[in-house]
């Protein structure tokens, strides 16, 4: 199944910062950013600010006080003014990338970061939801697993609380194919093709994989939980 949103994220994630110039050009024109050149990533801030300049579409490298070779300096289409140093805030949101906004400094933005970054151990990775995201044979399936006491599923175990509330436990996660093949030389694809082999029914996949996705690492499943906006829900009657 595939879902717009991932009601199991929380916050962004690849979080990171760049720093960014911003450049005057033409008083009838606004302002551009660009970042640096890789060449001079060394320079510091008091080294750029107030500086002459040349850009393209790309990037911009000062010339005011520094030696530029000629290969490189006819790479750059037009010149300009740097008037500021700003450091730009970035993100993913859902797989779309985000300007979240700028700092001032290169230590405020990573402090905007550190608030921002839900670290493991910083936040809960336990979700309650309601079974009625299930339908009656993946409730059926997990109990078996959990009543029978038998090895986990494919990359999740199941164990029985009370009053029939039912505890699975992802393995491995994020379930993504950068961290399974780290792990376990494995794909989604593959997992996905082991689950249907193992006879895992659909309506939990469709709980297991966005959850698994988002870092999820417990998934408690309780007919008095709260409905999770963005799954689908089954009859049980």
């Amino acid at each position: 199944m595939s879902f717009h949103h991932n009601p199991f994220l929380r916050g962004y994630s690849g979080l990171n910062v760049q720093r960014v110039l911003e450049i005057t050009f033409d008083e009838q024109c606004p302002p551009v950013w660009r970042p640096l050149h890789p060449s001079q990533a060394h320079l510091s801030d008091d080294r750029i600010v107030l500086k002459a300049c040349l850009f393209d579409p790309d990037h911009a490298i000062v010339t005011e006080g520094q030696r530029i070779p000629r290969t490189l300096r006819v790479q750059f289409e037009a010149s300009g003014f740097v008037v500021a140093v700003r450091y730009a805030i970035h993100a993913d949101d859902d797989g779309q990338p985000v300007h979240l906004g700028d700092a001032l400094s290169l230590e405020g933005a990573r402090e905007v970061i550190r608030r921002l970054k839900f670290e493991t151990g910083f936040f809960s990775r336990c979700w309650e939801i309601s079974t009625w995201h299930l339908d009656r044979a993946a409730l059926d399936y997990l109990e078996r697993i959990a009543d029978a006491a038998l090895p986990w599923a494919p990359f999740f175990q199941v164990f029985r609380l009370h009053d029939g509330i039912l505890l699975v436990k992802l393995i491995e996660t994020p379930w993504n194919d950068a961290h399974l093949r780290e792990i376990d030389g494995t794909t989604v694809a593959s997992l996905r093709q082991a689950h249907l082999q193992h006879g895992t029914p659909r309506s939990l996949r469709d709980v297991l994989y966005p959850a698994a996705a988002a870092d999820v690492r417990f998934l408690i499943f309780d007919g008095g939980a709260p409905r999770l906006d963005g799954l689908p829900t089954y009859d049980h009657d």
